[in-house]
């Protein structure tokens, strides 16, 4: 039978890694849109000694 056998498995093995790049491309466009990736501001307060001989 012609398209059986290994040839055909390997096809099939490198679409699902262009799909799965494609997937994870989309997802990683739409989080860095659409996520929350701000930082959280706090301010800080702390004394400073000089040791001025």
């Amino acid at each position: 039978m012609a398209g059986t056998g290994k040839g055909n498995f390997m096809f099939r093995l490198f679409k699902l890694l262009i799909f799965l790049g494609l997937v994870g491309f989309i997802g990683l466009t739409g989080y860095a849109y659409f996520g929350d990736m701000s930082p959280e501001r706090t301010q800080i307060n702390q004394p400073v000694t000089l040791d001025a001989d």
